[in-house]
């Protein structure tokens, strides 16, 4: 009997990556960086190379000059940096915020490892709760999904501290790797100098999965509204003119200190809301990527 990931993995390959492979071909080979450059060997100087690739002890013992020789690793080694604290729990039952994070965890997971790149997973909460090291099949993409589903219930009153969960990542990824950080950016913690140290070492990318309950204060008299990641609790009227304006102005500030501190870390962020289709998304993202390199 299949088991939830088996079956949502199957939606999801028949819904979205088969819609995505064709229009994504290659795509992460031309706008991702390979992990990195490998030095292969040595050989004689001549005319019109880098001489910042001479090796100069080997020069000194041939008297002849020579460079070292490198090649560049086309493949990826990715990693998914996975937000599994209680704000991630918002949104309607069945497409919630930490549903569409299951999904483009897979989604991404797929496409990558179709395309022989190693995807692993970190994911995070107020802590590090598991880790799955990068592989490649379609069992790897299922044992993602079965930790994603075991975590699901780990969430109650968890603050997510984003600064350790971005070095924690760095600690994972020794070689250079492309860094996907799938969260709502929710939570504690001066995460800017940690994103920065982060992008320094490999490439970043940042999706911002949001839910309509995160920008808009429903009118619907007195409500209780929820701290997502500590639990607290407030009755308020919603209908209140400057509660409404005070909400307005904290989630556009919100919104600008979050991206001003990722365009100070170089850092691209993608939005991509609970109600969205996630090809469109995907390819949303892919494109502006892409337009951000050239």
């Amino acid at each position: 009997m299949a088991t939830a990931p088996d079956r949502l993995l199957l939606r999801l390959e028949w819904k979205v990556v088969r819609r995505l492979d064709g229009r994504l071909q290659g795509a992460h080979r031309t706008t991702y960086r390979g992990s990195g450059i490998d030095f292969t060997g040595l050989r004689a100087y001549a005319d019109g190379d880098d001489a910042r690739h001479i090796d100069w002890n080997v020069t000194a013992r041939l008297d002849e000059p020579h460079v070292r020789v490198f090649t560049e690793d086309r493949e990826l080694t990715v990693w998914l940096v996975l937000d599994r604290s209680a704000s991630m729990a918002a949104g309607r039952p069945g497409r919630g915020k930490h549903d569409v994070l299951a999904e483009l965890a897979l989604v991404l997971t797929r496409l990558f490892g179709r395309g022989g790149n190693r995807v692993g997973a970190l994911l995070f909460d107020t802590g590090m709760l598991r880790v799955v090291p990068p592989g490649t099949s379609r069992r790897h993409a299922l044992r993602i999904g079965a930790e994603l589903e075991r975590t699901a219930g780990s969430r109650g009153g968890s603050t997510t501290d984003l600064a350790e969960m971005l070095d924690a990542a760095g600690r994972l990824a020794r070689r250079r790797a492309l860094i996907v950080v799938l969260s709502d950016f929710i939570g504690d913690g001066d995460w800017e100098r940690s994103l920065q140290r982060l992008a320094r070492r490999h490439e970043v990318v940042a999706l911002r999965i949001v839910d309509t309950a995160d920008d808009v204060l429903p009118e619907a008299g007195l409500i209780v509204v929820e701290d997502a990641e500590t639990g607290e609790q407030l009755v308020v009227d919603s209908a209140d003119p400057l509660l409404r304006v005070r909400f307005r102005e904290a989630v556009d500030d919100r919104d600008a200190r979050l991206a001003a501190g990722m365009r100070r870390a170089g850092v691209p962020v993608h939005r991509v809301d609970t109600d969205r289709d996630l090809a469109e998304a995907l390819v949303e993202v892919v494109a502006r990527t892409r337009d951000r390199a050239t």
